[in-house]
């Protein structure tokens, strides 16, 4: 056996705590944004939608889009998007129709109603960045960082799906 071969698995022992808890971080960080959303449409009194939803509404914006087309950009898996989408049209946040080329897919947008939704979480995330920058707990460069090697493991990881099996 070769020298590297006995040292990259040191090497890996020894980068697994700080990846486990990068791990742990990104799970907590994202039931923490919910809780957050949910707080939030709490307090102004919104109890008819929940905080996965309107961030799926805050997700699509100004575009017209497809289930597939939310699953394909990652936002989403299957069934809770479709199941999501579908509330959201019967409560009257989104529009949907029938796509002219693939009668199959349903193309979906935000009505008034929605953009509504999409706004108030737009006010709950500037207020965010805000804060952060001015109690100095993440400046530009750092949260620039922070983004770019967040996009290294997602790239990582979808490698890792697509070409390893």
């Amino acid at each position: 056996m070769s020298m590297e071969m006995r040292i990259a698995p040191l090497a890996a022992r020894a980068f697994m705590p700080a990846y486990l808890e990068i791990l742990m971080l990104v799970e907590r960080l994202h039931r923490l944004l919910l809780d957050v959303i949910k707080d939030e449409f709490e307090r102004l009194g919104i109890i008819d939608i929940n905080a996965v939803q309107a961030l799926l509404l805050f997700n699509i914006g100004d575009n017209e889009v497809t289930a597939g087309e939310l699953k394909s950009r990652g936002y989403y898996q299957g069934s809770n998007v479709s199941y999501n989408l579908k509330k959201l049209v019967e409560m009257g946040y989104m529009h949907h129709q029938r796509c002219e080329i693939d009668r199959r897919a349903v193309r979906v947008r935000l009505t008034a109603q929605g953009r509504e939704i999409r706004d108030t979480v737009t006010e709950l995330f500037l207020r965010h960045a805000e804060g952060l920058q001015n109690r100095e707990a993440i400046d530009a460069g750092t949260i620039t960082d922070m983004a770019r090697l967040l996009k290294r493991v997602e790239r990582y990881w979808s490698d890792q799906i697509r070409y390893i099996y």
